[in-house]
């Protein structure tokens, strides 16, 4: 076992973990950030998804001993009061139907508002491509990052 100190919404925390131990289990497991969910394991479904440095990543791959002094965020850490542009976009095109995937939808489509303030559809559906959702809103999640877009100062 080994201590990190993590930078996680603009807070230190400190775990002790095995090295090769997944982000998305020391936010998990160790430091009650339960936002992130588990999907696939294996980097390709996006529910896992966090931000590292304003870069959407998928935090079941990366181990904590690969995070080092990069600034982590969650959707925990998009906004105190879940007012996030993106957040209120994705309540008023009501995208969310079971839910289980929409934290890493929504760190997905932030970190391409952040870098991207007027996306086309066909960067917006780019960026979203990774991220899987059972229930099939694509079409409204499409719509939510277009509406956040316009929401995004």
């Amino acid at each position: 076992m080994a201590t990190y100190t993590l930078q996680i919404n603009g807070r230190s925390y400190q775990a002790d973990v095995e090295p090769d131990t997944p982000l998305l289990w020391v936010l998990r497991d160790s430091l009650g950030l339960v936002g992130t969910k588990y999907g696939c394991g294996i980097a390709q479904c996006g529910a896992c998804t966090v931000h590292m440095n304003g870069n959407a990543m998928r935090s079941c791959v990366l181990p904590v001993s690969a995070v080092g002094n990069n600034k982590i965020t969650t959707i925990e850490g998009l906004s105190e009061k879940g007012d996030h542009p993106v957040q209120l976009a994705w309540d008023e095109v009501d995208v969310a139907q079971c839910g289980y995937c929409q934290a890493g939808q929504i760190m997905t489509a932030t970190a391409l508002l952040n870098k991207n303030k007027k996306p086309t559809t066909e960067e917006i559906e780019n960026a979203m491509n990774g991220n899987i959702c059972r229930c099939g809103t694509y079409h409204r999640i499409r719509e939510a990052v277009a509406l956040a877009a316009t929401k995004m100062k």
